[in-house]
């Protein structure tokens, strides 16, 4: 019998877009707990990363590929992830970051579906066994879990708020693995994070909210730091998706999550009942099970 000890690339690259994707969604949390606008901080996070995949882009000389297929894959990339950035946000203003954060990379049960369907790849018994427990994880962690203090209406609207997370995730996954084996992926980039950016800025100005200087000054600040994060980490993931198969490297990075709870209890000391607690090992039990072939 031989063992195969070679590390595939797009494993690699999938561990390194982990970590970056894992610390800038933390970043989520920070903003959140200092209150800065969802919306102004989300658009600052894309302005910055289009401007460095714009300048990757031009410096590199890449072909971007079917203007039309890049056009179309962009816009539903930067709307959905926009979309997602903004509810996952604003849940954790409503939510505990132990309990956001599991639920919301549920996105993963949709993504694999959606391999499995589209791309043809294929699902063995245990990763259909995780999508099973994913689901399982949405009833533990929502049935007669405390929040914190919070108003029982807060609490709903923020399970809503992971709801449209959830099905936004999926779509920017979907379309992320579509664009990486179609067209440029520093073009892509810049393109769907342009048109986030003014999605993003649109809704802040209809927001019409009045900020301290203070407060604007801290979300150009966080802003900026999850852009940079997320230029090199989602680089990493593209990369990965042009060589890999999604059903795998979907669950691989999807544990993300794991590295922003465990900063959120570390630096805002988060409660860890034993319910929160057996509901994140039963997600990343979920998310080894979808990786498993």
């Amino acid at each position: 019998m031989t063992f195969q000890t070679a590390v595939p690339d797009w494993y690699i690259l999938s561990i390194v877009s982990l970590i970056l994707l894992g610390t800038q969604r933390f970043l989520y949390k920070v903003a959140a707990e200092r209150n800065c606008s969802t919306t102004f901080t989300t658009a600052v996070f894309m302005g910055t990363v289009t401007l460095l995949s714009g300048a990757v882009f031009f410096y590199s000389g890449e072909e971007p590929g079917n203007p039309g297929i890049l056009l179309a894959l962009g816009l539903a990339n930067s709307v959905s992830f926009a979309l997602s950035t903004l509810a996952h946000m604003e849940a954790l203003k409503r939510l505990p970051a132990t309990v956001t954060f599991p639920l919301t990379r549920l996105s993963l049960v949709l993504v694999i579906i959606f391999s499995v369907v589209y791309f043809h790849e294929h699902l063995s018994a245990m990763q259909w066994l995780g999508v099973c427990l994913g689901l399982m994880v949405i009833v533990l962690l929502t049935r007669g879990e405390g929040t914190g203090g919070l108003p029982k209406g807060a609490s709903r609207t923020g399970l809503l708020y992971i709801a449209l997370c959830v099905l936004c995730g999926a779509v920017a996954a979907i379309s992320s693995k579509m664009a990486a084996v179609s067209t440029s992926k520093s073009a892509f980039m810049a393109l769907s994070y342009l048109l986030g950016t003014g999605f993003s800025l649109a809704l802040e100005r209809k927001k019409g909210q009045r900020r301290t200087a203070g407060l604007h000054r801290e979300a150009i600040i966080i802003g900026s730091v999850m852009g940079v994060l997320n230029f090199l980490g989602f680089y990493a993931l593209l990369t990965a998706l042009s060589m890999g198969p999604l059903a795998i490297i979907a669950p691989l990075t999807g544990m993300h999550f794991v590295i922003a709870i465990v900063l959120s209890v570390v630096i805002y000391h988060e409660k860890l009942t034993v319910r929160r607690v057996v509901g994140i090992v039963l997600t990343l039990l979920t998310v080894v099970l979808l990786k498993m072939q």
